[in-house]
């Protein structure tokens, strides 16, 4: 495998399979700063390792990775994704999309004041990122600026991921609530893209109502049900399928959702937690909600991610 790697101008510069794999040493030994890479310049057994001649400093990394605008980024990092998961001996993927907040405390590109729920105010980046989650492994990154919203470029971000599995395809796209979007559901179910999806759905005030209408529930475990129902919503040019589950607070205090504030002084009903889903499976309604759950391995992936 080959990979068009930036080139360096001056023949005094290092291979660039040097600078990334000191670099992947140096991530390795828990340099998480540029200046920390000039520890390991100076470690004997690493060198003798690797076979170098000599290690470069801090700086020269610095000035390797601004090589990298995106045409390049996406031309090599594209091409590792791409020969990773040809290797992989399987197909139909399970894929799920998350986005994050990063906190910047300096003047970083693209850091701007958004949304930041533990640092209200502070700059931040909003990255959104794919995952495979039947490998655990990153599939795609795309680093926002902190001011855009979570589905912003997702259809771009989507087509560039599978651009990365060629031939092979996604079995399931999950999502959170934060891609709740007809622009979205429309574009999966388009035929030549056709991809099913599982995502979260916010208890906006139609879908609360439409909830407490349900008067078929199927116990599932004490303390949990389950029901199903069509719903379109005004802008829909159809209607489609979601799943609801609710979970009773005096048998569940740690169940997730949330209650419904439309109806906050109906203690039947305010008794409950409530998450719901909208998706194209034709799974039963158990099997849906227990596949969703599977999506919550993504935050440790993104929390190694931070780490």
């Amino acid at each position: 495998m080959s990979l068009p790697l930036p080139m360096q101008g001056s023949n005094r510069g290092y291979n660039p399979i040097q600078i990334f794999t000191q670099f992947m040493a140096s991530v390795w030994c828990g340099d998480n700063r540029y200046s920390h890479l000039d520890v390991i310049r100076f470690d004997p057994v690493i060198q003798k390792m690797f076979g170098w001649k000599k290690m470069p400093e801090h700086k020269a990394f610095q000035r390797y990775f601004q090589k990298f605008d995106i045409p390049t980024t996406y031309s090599v990092f594209g091409g590792l994704y791409s020969w990773l998961f040809s290797n992989l001996k399987f197909d139909n993927f399970t894929l799920d999309i998350d986005s994050s907040v990063l906190t910047r405390y300096g003047e970083q590109k693209g850091a701007k004041k958004g949304y930041n729920k533990y640092k209200p105010g502070r700059k931040s980046q909003h990255p959104i990122i794919a995952f495979v989650s039947d490998v655990e492994m990153v599939a795609n990154f795309w680093l926002r600026s902190g001011d855009a919203h979570t589905a912003n470029n997702f259809r771009a971000f989507l087509e560039e991921t599978l651009s990365f599995f060629k031939e092979k395809k996604i079995g399931l796209l999950r999502l959170d609530s934060g891609f709740y979007d007809q622009k979205i559901f429309d574009y999966l179910e388009e035929d030549d893209v056709h991809i099913d999806y599982i995502v979260a759905v916010p208890m906006y005030v139609n879908v609360q109502r439409k909830i407490v209408t349900q008067k078929t529930w199927l116990k599932l475990d004490n303390g949990i049900e389950i029901t199903e129902f069509e719903f379109q919503a005004q802008d829909w040019l159809k209607p489609r399928r979601m799943v609801a589950v609710r979970q009773q607070i005096k048998q569940r205090p740690k169940a997730i959702g949330k209650q419904l504030s439309l109806f906050e002084y109906n203690m039947e009903i305010n008794g409950y937690r409530y998450t719901c889903y909208i998706t194209t499976l034709k799974l039963s309604d158990p099997d849906v909600w227990r596949l969703y759950r599977g999506r919550a391995n993504c935050e440790n992936r993104i929390k190694e991610l931070k780490i």
